[in-house]
């Protein structure tokens, strides 16, 4: 049996914590509140985004200005970082190993399909992922369907056992979700979170790069050398 790999994408696959930042910053500044560094991100950031803006000390009505026109102003600011934005230490390794054993590797994110799939390709990448689970348009955004609730529904379409699918992210809701589900929950440091929230969390595993999970596949007996 092979594994099936579930990963984040934002601050897991796709290394753009200081793309977030530099966005977060724009929207702050535009209402008139101090600029913040990555450790105040990492400390308060939570899905939806709003939840780290008023955590940030924005107003609920500065909140909700900044959702209007399908988030306009985070997109158009975020996405333009994005595409400067590199894959994580070890992603393309595993993600490249994994395609040549024929495992499957899907990601599940809040973030959008179209731009996501646009940097799947802009990576290369795109022959190595199965499946995107994301939400469908920026008017959808957190309002539709949850990640967990998509995945759920993924596994039972497709069969897919929990015993042998791990989870990989870089925020505590991927424990969560995997919780929920069944399955293995491995955190990666370095993300969008403090390692502090992630440990609090009590994943399975913790690792800082995506060169230490093929070592975690093994010892679950997938990927057995000989």
């Amino acid at each position: 049996m092979k594994p099936v790999l579930v990963f984040d994408w934002n601050g897991t696959l796709l290394d753009d914590t200081y793309a977030l930042l530099e966005t977060s910053n724009v929207i702050l500044e535009r209402f008139g509140h101090p600029r913040i560094g990555i450790e105040a991100l990492r400390e308060h950031c939570d899905v939806p985004l709003s939840l780290l803006y008023r955590r940030l000390g924005m107003s609920q009505e500065e909140v909700e200005a900044v959702d209007r026109d399908g988030s306009a102003l985070f997109h158009d600011t975020y996405e333009a970082l994005a595409d400067k934005a590199d894959l994580r230490e070890g992603a393309r390794k595993l993600l490249e190993f994994a395609r040549g054993e024929s495992a499957r590797a899907i990601i599940v994110s809040n973030h959008i399909v179209a731009p996501l799939r646009t940097q799947l390709k802009r990576l290369g990448i795109q022959d190595c992922i199965n499946d995107v689970l994301a939400f469908e348009s920026r008017a959808t955004q957190y309002k539709s369907m949850s990640k967990g609730e998509r995945l759920r529904l993924y596994m039972r379409k497709h069969n897919v056992k929990p015993s042998s699918t791990f989870i990989i992210g870089d925020m505590p809701i991927e424990v969560e979700i995997a919780r929920s589900l069944g399955l293995t929950s491995i955190s990666i440091t370095g993300g969008f979170v403090s390692d502090a929230r992630l440990h609090a969390a009590h994943p399975d595993y913790t690792v800082n790069s995506h060169d230490e999970l093929l070592p975690i596949l093994r010892k679950h007996g997938f990927f057995l050398e000989g």
